[in-house]
């Protein structure tokens, strides 16, 4: 017999045959589930390291006592700690508004749905307010993770792939850094992303509900009632005994109406909470013009990575929308990120915010996942890596160094 005949009689031989390759593994359904709440915990932390990195530089550089977990909950971080433990009524008196005043109203501008979730959890044994706010953010950014996974599936021309690659975008958004704060926006896009699934599936009851719960939580969920609400009416208008359709439509704005309509009767002024904004921080619907005044006034003269930044990233965000359209991207997720985008560059708020009030706009990257998702898996790689690199450094400059970011 040849050393031939042996090798071929060998009985090991079928045994590493069938031995699954490494790709196939990939591909079970337990890892590609388990892939986005990985992926979106190893940018997130990508983030936190370099905001390590960039805290232990100020300190050194600036004999200043900076801690990661001290920056990842100031400014309204300190409101929503200070709401979920003690109530509207007992805030501290420590916390003013931006112009330095503080009174009953005050801690109205904040919406109740991040803090009530946050004193839930931190009636757990031995858990501090401060321990369950990080989780509550750290959850609501996996579940929406999972959403994101889901919506980049559900589209039209989606995939797995697309939506793992949507999920590292959103992960790696510029502003990304509030998702790890003591900040509601990680649980409001989680409650966003799945109305928005529910809408594109239409299960008009889970879109109703989610986007009733998002109006508990921001009042960016108005460009969410926008949306839901749109696309049950052509839905109804399609089929008028489509009852779940009416039920989502009707659940929608529940949450945000109930909110604005509590603070109301509170300041017995129909329209207390926009007037407490105005008071406090200055802030209200201008049509764009102080926005429009920022760009072009930072464009000329640019004082910061930080502003310049920002008009960039708000241009782009107009850009995404005429690409959205291109696209033929569903148009209830093209009308949420639009209502999102108006509301960020229709108010005269604090502008250096305006990149972290664009978050929620994450709709508008669906379309740059489908395509980056056709590209080869080096180009993929590639473009993520960059991508989480520029915003881990961009989250850590915002809040270690700039002044006025969040």
């Amino acid at each position: 017999m040849s050393s031939v005949d042996v090798v071929e009689a060998s009985p090991a031989m079928p045994e590493r045959a069938a031995r699954p390759p490494v790709r196939d593994w990939l591909r079970h359904p337990a890892a590609l589930w388990a892939a986005p709440a990985l992926i979106y915990l190893f940018v997130r932390q990508l983030g936190l390291v370099v905001l390590g990195w960039m805290v232990d530089f100020q300190n050194s550089r600036q004999n200043s006592t900076m801690s990661v977990s001290g920056e990842l909950g100031s400014w309204d971080g300190e409101w929503f700690l200070a709401i979920a433990e003690h109530g509207y009524n007992d805030v501290p008196l420590r916390l003013v508004d931006a112009a330095g005043r503080r009174s009953a109203e005050t801690p109205l501008a904040f919406f109740p749905g991040y803090p009530a979730l946050v004193r839930w959890v931190d009636g757990l044994p031995g858990v501090t307010v401060a321990g369950a706010a990080f989780a509550v953010s750290l959850i609501s950014g996996l579940f929406c993770a999972y959403g994101l996974f889901v919506l980049g599936r559900t589209v039209r021309t989606g995939s797995s792939r697309a939506g793992l690659v949507l999920v590292t975008l959103f992960a790696a958004s510029p502003m990304a850094v509030v998702l790890s704060m003591t900040y509601s926006e990680a649980t409001f896009c989680a409650f966003a992303v799945w109305a928005l699934v529910g809408v594109v599936r239409k299960q008009w009851v889970m879109a109703g509900v989610c986007c009733a719960a998002a109006g508990l939580v921001r009042p960016t969920a108005g460009a969410l009632i926008a949306a839901v609400c749109l696309a049950a009416l052509v839905a109804v208008i399609g089929d008028r005994r489509d009852w779940k359709a009416w039920a989502g439509g009707l659940i929608a704005p529940i949450g945000l109406l109930g909110y604005l309509g509590w603070v109301a009767v509170r300041t017995d002024d129909v329209a207390g909470w926009f007037g407490v904004q105005q008071r406090g921080w200055g802030s209200k619907f201008d049509g764009g013009e102080a926005t429009w005044t920022f760009a072009l006034q930072h464009l000329g003269e640019p004082r910061s990575a930080l502003e310049i930044g920002t008009v960039w990233l708000l241009v782009l965000a107009i850009a995404l929308v005429l690409y959205a359209f291109q696209r033929r991207l569903e148009w209830p997720l093209i009308v949420y990120g639009i209502g999102v985008l108006v509301m960020d560059l229709g108010s005269n708020g604090l502008m250096n915010s305006k990149a972290r009030l664009l978050l929620p706009a994450f709709t508008l990257l669906v379309p740059l996942a489908l395509v980056l998702a056709r590209r080869r898996l080096s180009t993929v790689v590639t473009v993520l890596a960059v991508t989480a690199l520029f915003s881990a450094w961009f989250g850590a400059y915002a809040l270690a160094v700039w002044d006025y970011a969040i």
